[in-house]
């Protein structure tokens, strides 16, 4: 390596002179502020006064001139007694024992180096015997620098913890210093002569080296730290990666040049060695799972703590504020927000429903994951809320207990091998969602800074979503307010047009002249008129939920029923219709499954029928309404299906999937719902059998709820 023609000159007599006057002043440093216990003083002192001078004659002479040589070589010997002092820092004296004779074997290969300058100077030697003292002087230098790392390498690893600060600054400086030694010989010995550039900026490197030496040696300079930001750490190691892989290449191409002595084979071997080094650098460098192993490495060895706090609560903020995509919704940026904490690629987002069993409502790059409509059962929810633990599924599958909740984890999620914790959102002692993490890119174990992270973060989180389902229910509020005052004027004003035409009817039968005409008048108007007062009637009770009188309903009648009123419309099918007696509301109950079954029709196409299931379920009688149309995403589901005042139709009011929910829960039953996008849907009523209620009274406790709530 030649330095540039115009610097050359001048780069390696400016490097030399900046190096002494660092070394100069790290010496007038030590002398007059470095603590005088530390045992390694005189030796730091002799250290930084003779690299000063080498830097001087290597200025004024040159850094390959015998007295420079010699004065390097006293230089080195100053090094390894600093290393041989820092030994005894923590008190290890006793334990030199097996360090000596290694100090002493660098020692004299060290003193190895002058006999060979004397050979060089006595001897005209030709010049493949130059080469070859050449080569012995560059292994020496070698084996110096790699026993001194080795040297430094025990020192620190098996310091004591309060001798590490002691020993920081020291080490940090000799591991430099015989580093770049070990890279500037090593390359001279492959290359077969002295890089210029790494030559000529020795001096200065090993001043700055020696200022850190001067740093250690002071008691508050040993007490600094550096830290620098995870961020510069992981950039700085990616760097280091690809030097590494960069001088595995030139090394690797010099070995077969020299090995194939410069022929067509040699060179079509670098061709290709250069050629698969390049393809696995594409392949390999940029990847998102050798990034992810650098981060974690760095963070298990270089720092104190995993994580770096203030950097991940910023980034969970900033996800859930301004959100990672256009497209994504609030829960699919909550679930992002949690699995960036741990690098995980993918997570879901349970949320309990009325009776507290979890059920999906959002997922994060994970649509391969098949998760039921009830994705956990109410006992779960329960025992999450009580204990609040983050659970290691992995451990869950090895059948580790918490609290009994191992026992409640559904089997679907045991089975899903990518599934890595199950993360509980807690709000004010109350669960209000939780979420599973799929395993990150780099496999590892989860930890106590894992736990403790995620789940102040969850609580965090927690707190986001109840705020959110807060704001929406007095939306929904301030909605049916608006909408009630509206329907009040409404209701005053058919009111008012029912009178009249009341009153019309009534005055038509005592003047009308024409029997026939009197006769047509009147049939009309007291059909307008009973039609108005059915509308009012209907309006009055509209969004209330509110039933008029329990009683014993056959269900498959009333699926034949409905499946009539389609005839001519669309393909109504019933698939059984055994005959089931519940409790119930016969209008309420037809009004609502007329909704249901027209809801149906309007999601399906032209030719797929839809289909009415009657059947007994336990103590309850059971109603289907089933299509194959296009289905529903979990998140509509939850979100907006039962919600007033948002419909998927055009120009609908979105009140009647809410007001049939509400009327069943009026009768005692339950309207549930399963939904996949591109298969169909399935509603679900059921209702009280009417042979049950008579046993246990429950029909009566219906009935009294009722008029208590109307009251």
């Amino acid at each position: 390596m030649a330095v540039p023609g115009a610097l050359a000159p001048y780069l390696g007599p400016a490097c030399m002179i900046a190096g002494a006057a660092l070394a100069a002043g790290a010496l007038v440093w030590i002398a007059r502020f470095g603590e005088k216990s530390r045992p390694d003083r005189e030796a730091a002192l002799g250290a930084s006064a003779l690299t000063a001078l080498w830097c001087v004659f290597g200025a004024a002479l040159g850094a390959d001139a015998p007295t420079s040589e010699l004065i390097a070589t006293a230089r080195n010997l100053a090094f390894i007694a600093v290393i041989f002092r820092l030994f005894s820092v923590d008190g290890r004296d006793e334990s030199l024992r097996p360090i000596r004779p290694v100090i002493l074997a660098l020692v004299l290969v060290e003193l190895m180096q002058p006999v060979i300058l004397g050979l060089e100077l006595r001897v005209n030697a030709p010049r493949q015997l130059e080469a070859v003292i050449f080569e012995v002087s560059a292994i020496l230098a070698m084996l110096v620098a790699i026993g001194a790392l080795m040297l430094l390498h025990n020192l620190y690893a098996g310091a004591a913890s309060a001798s590490r600060p002691v020993l920081r600054w020291s080490g940090i400086a000799l591991a430099g210093i015989f580093g770049y030694d070990l890279n500037l010989h090593t390359i001279a010995y492959l290359g077969g002569e002295s890089p210029g550039v790494l030559v000529a900026l020795r001096g200065l490197f090993a001043g700055a080296m020696v200022g850190l030496l001067a740093i250690g040696a002071n008691a508050r300079g040993a007490s600094l730290q550096l830290r620098p930001s995870r961020a510069v750490t992981f950039q700085t190691l990616s760097l280091l990666v690809i030097g590494s892989y960069l001088l595995v290449m030139v090394l690797v191409t010099r070995s077969i040049a020299l090995i194939g002595g410069g022929g067509d084979v040699a060179r079509t071997g670098q061709v290709a060695f250069l050629v698969l080094a390049i393809v696995a650098a594409v392949v390999w460098l940029p990847s998102e799972r050798v990034r992810s192993w650098i981060r974690v490495m760095a963070a298990k060895h270089l720092f104190q703590h995993r994580y770096d706090y203030r950097a991940e609560w910023l980034r969970f903020t900033r996800t859930i504020g301004r959100g990672s995509g256009a497209a994504a919704s609030f829960h699919e940026r909550a679930v992002k927000a949690i699995a960036d904490i741990t690098d995980s690629s993918a997570g879901l987002l349970l949320v309990p429903d009325e009776e507290a069993r979890l059920e999906l409502t959002a997922r994060w790059n994970w649509p391969t994951i098949e998760v039921p409509a009830v994705a956990g059962e109410y006992t779960l929810s329960g025992l999450l809320e009580q204990h609040h633990h983050i659970l290691d599924l992995d451990e869950v599958r090895a059948g580790t207990d918490y609290h009994g909740e191992v026992a409640q984890v559904p089997t679907w999620l045991r089975e899903a091998e990518d599934a890595w914790a199950l993360v509980p959102l807690i709000h004010f002692e109350r669960l209000v969602g939780a979420i599973i993490l799929a395993r990150p890119r780099i496999e590892r174990r989860l930890d106590w800074e894992d736990f403790d992270l995620l789940r102040v973060a969850g609580q965090q989180l927690a707190s986001y979503l109840a705020e959110q389902a807060g704001q929406q229910a007095l939306m929904d509020a301030s909605r049916f307010d608006e909408f009630n005052r509206r329907m009040a004027f409404v209701m005053h004003d058919i009111k008012n047009l029912a009178s009249q035409m009341s009153l019309l009817a009534a005055n038509a039968e005592k003047h009308a002249d024409n029997p026939a005409f009197r006769a047509d008048m009147l049939v009309t108007l007291r059909k307008s008129s009973e039609k108005l007062t059915a509308l009012l009637d209907r309006l009055g009770r509209y969004g209330s939920g509110q039933v008029q009188e329990l009683a014993t309903v056959d269900l498959a009648q009333l699926a034949r029923d409905v499946a009539r009123r389609f005839d001519g419309v669309h393909a109504v099918a019933l698939t059984r219709n055994e005959s089931v007696a519940v409790v119930g509301d016969r209008e309420a109950l037809e009004q609502a499954l007329v909704h249901l079954v027209q809801n149906a029709v309007d999601a399906s196409d032209g030719k797929a029928a839809v289909h009415i299931d009657v059947t007994r379920d336990g103590v309850t009688g059971r109603i289907d309404v089933v299509d194959a149309g296009h289905g529903m995403s979990p998140e509509f589901v939850r979100h907006s299906l039962f919600k007033p005042f948002v419909s998927s139709k055009q120009g609908g009011f979105g009140i009647g999937a809410f007001e049939a929910r509400e009327m069943i829960r009026a009768m005692g039953g339950r309207l549930t719902v399963e939904s996949r996008e591109g298969i169909g849907s399935r509603f679900s009523i059921n209702l009280p059998l009417s042979e049950a209620t008579r046993l246990d009274g429950t029909a009566g406790d219906i009935v009294s709820a009722r008029d208590n709530e109307v009251a």
